[in-house]
């Protein structure tokens, strides 16, 4: 029997559009906001040994992703302040189903890392490495509207993903402000460059501890 409950459903029906869609500007923010709260968690951990936020967050970034597959993403509650967020923002749709997908494999990560982390209280190889995987997901759902797990859907799923940010889905020709020249490329190339340069000569000098200005200057 079909669910006839508006609210527990995954995605919405808008208007000119075949299958169930999200608001991708609302997904990116909430992207963002765990993004920017299980960075804070790995790097504390990684750096001071402090696990504490780290099993705060894992278990929130847990509850969020099975609230959004098992009931609804209109209840997330990191997509509904990225809705609040970007609520004068014109909605940009994108296909729910491969969402859904997406998602589904991060609460298969949160899920691992809940119960390696925060239950048996462990950290190793594995968990860095679920970490890592969870932060790179996040990074390029925020940064560049790139959602990994719905490209893995269209490697694993026959059905085509459809309203793909960016019409990516869709074949078609880049524009001119898109292509990339040769001289652009070798900018890329030259940053790198500078970069050695600075580490070759300054790394001594960048290592020293700061000193107080009011030290200095008297």
């Amino acid at each position: 029997m079909k669910n006839t409950n508006k609210n527990i459903r995954f995605g919405e029906n808008v208007k000119g559009y075949d299958i169930p869609v999200l608001n991708e500007r609302e997904v990116r923010a909430a992207s963002g906001i765990l993004f920017l709260f299980m960075f804070i968690a790995i790097t504390v951990a990684i750096s001071s040994q402090n696990f504490v936020m780290l099993k705060y967050m894992v278990p929130i970034f847990m509850i969020d992703m099975a609230i959004r597959v098992i009931i609804s993403p209109r209840f997330s509650p990191t997509l509904v302040i990225g809705r609040l967020i970007v609520r004068k923002q014109v909605p940009l749709y994108v296909g729910a189903p491969q969402k859904k997908f997406a998602w589904i494999i991060g609460l298969v990560l949160s899920g691992t890392m809940f119960a390696l982390i925060t239950v048996m209280n462990t950290f190793s190889v594995i968990t860095g490495l679920v970490c890592f995987i969870c932060l790179i997901f996040l990074f390029f759902e925020t940064a560049f509207g790139i959602c990994i797990g719905c490209k893995l859907y269209r490697i694993f799923n026959k059905k085509k993903a459809q309203y793909c940010p960016g019409e990516v889905c869709e074949v078609s020709q880049r524009q001119e402000i898109q292509k990339t020249s040769v001289s652009q490329v070798m900018m890329i190339f030259g940053l790198v460059v500078y970069i050695l340069i600075m580490v070759y000569l300054f790394n001594d000098f960048f290592a020293e501890s700061p000193r107080d200005l009011w030290e200095v200057i008297g």
